[in-house]
């Protein structure tokens, strides 16, 4: 017992004198989410600038276009003549979408028929494409409703026009994500696997070192596991504040409870850590984990089935997901953060987490063993 209590003590010893890799396990995730989420923290674009031609030029498009500027998604910078004009700006940067009136506008409301307005986005971004479209929907039903309330005859008292106008009343509402924001839905997931990622960053730096400098590997599965409960005890005041500390300071939606969030948490924490120690084994220098890490982690956002559902995903993409903590991790920590669920409805992923840990922990054993082999085969 002594002796793997100094295991441990060396671990612990090792990590804090290590400049990388308390960059890596301290600062990054103390940094990074508040700096992600502050960027994010509007939550839904407004005012996205665009251009519009009016080729009508009558009181009726000039309406059009007066309620269009009123609204918040989009703010009207600029009025041209043609499409090319039009074009130029929004190449330049000067706005991200383009409203066109045609000519025969009016006419066609004056006659009862359906008239088109032309609206395209660029697609540099998906929530300018959001914005222009909602706002240019809601002008136009706006519209329909005033031409549905002229055509009728007769006097009509304020309810029978309401009736007229909105004969089959709804409301809308964005379950889970009240604001409908881009911050509620994507941080949560990318909290998740900043978790993931920076220990791997880290366990990669501290194994890459061993192996640079020829260190000895732990014979015993004893001595292997006090190293990665050095890890687990680092990370989960770590969890606490990614997870629970910077939600609450941006007033996300937090719906979890405390004990579920724990249970669940825990074979997270236990299956990235022996995922993060697998991995390592394999890094011959301490610079190696970071180019790996620069190129999977987007990936690995896709993969887990929140900013791409799952069911629209080839098999092997989602048999490739089950390989990683992040994705079971992403997806029940969104149920019960965002949705409040209960640890028995993310039960799925939650076993999935306990099978990885099982997993990552036996090869994390088996390179540990055919590691410490060659170490003996070479020196003799």
């Amino acid at each position: 017992m002594p002796h793997l209590l100094h295991i441990f003590a060396n671990e612990v010893r090792a990590i804090f004198r290590d400049g990388g890799i308390i960059v890596f396990c301290l600062l990054v995730p103390l940094g990074y989410p508040l700096l992600y989420t502050f960027i994010y923290n509007e939550e839904v674009v407004q005012e996205v600038p665009i251009v519009v031609i009016d080729d009508c030029a009558t009181a009726e498009s000039r309406s059009y276009l007066r309620s269009l500027d009123a609204t918040s998604e989009v703010n009207i910078v600029a009025r041209c003549t043609d499409m090319k004009e039009a074009e130029e700006k929004v190449k330049r940067g000067d706005a991200f979408g383009i409203v066109a009136i045609p000519r025969d506008f009016s006419r066609h409301l004056a006659r009862g028929e359906q008239v088109s307005v032309s609206a395209y986005a660029s697609l540099s971004g998906m929530l300018y494409y959001k914005a222009l479209l909602t706002a240019n929907t809601n002008v136009s039903l706006a519209l329909n409703a005033q031409i549905r309330l002229k055509r009728l005859e007769g006097p009509l008292n304020s309810r029978q026009e309401e009736l007229a106008v909105h004969p089959v009343n709804y409301e809308e509402v964005t379950i889970f994500n009240p604001q409908a924001g881009f911050a509620s839905f994507l941080i949560p997931a990318v909290l998740m696997l900043v978790i993931q990622q920076t220990l791997l960053l880290s366990m990669g730096m501290r194994c890459g070192t061993a192996r640079e400098k020829n260190l000895p590997i732990a014979d015993g599965a004893g001595e292997e596991i006090m190293r990665c409960l050095a890890w687990l005890l680092l990370y989960v005041p770590v969890s606490v504040y990614v997870l629970c500390v910077v939600p609450r300071l941006f007033r996300l939606p937090c719906l979890e409870r405390a004990d579920d969030l724990a249970l669940f948490l825990f074979p997270y924490l236990l299956a990235c850590v022996f995922f993060a120690r697998s991995l390592g084994r394999l890094m011959k220098q301490r610079e190696i984990c970071i180019p790996f890490i620069v190129f999977t982690s987007v990936p690995l956002l896709f993969i887990s089935g929140i900013s791409w559902p799952a069911s629209a995903m080839p098999e092997w993409w989602k048999a490739l997901s089950l390989v990683f903590p992040s994705s079971p991790g992403i997806r029940g920590f969104v149920a019960l953060h965002n949705m409040g669920a209960r640890l028995e409805d993310v039960r799925p992923e939650w076993c999935l987490l306990w099978l990885q840990a099982a997993i990552w922990f036996t090869v994390a054993m088996v390179m540990n063993r055919l590691a410490s082999r060659g170490n003996k085969e070479s020196q003799v």
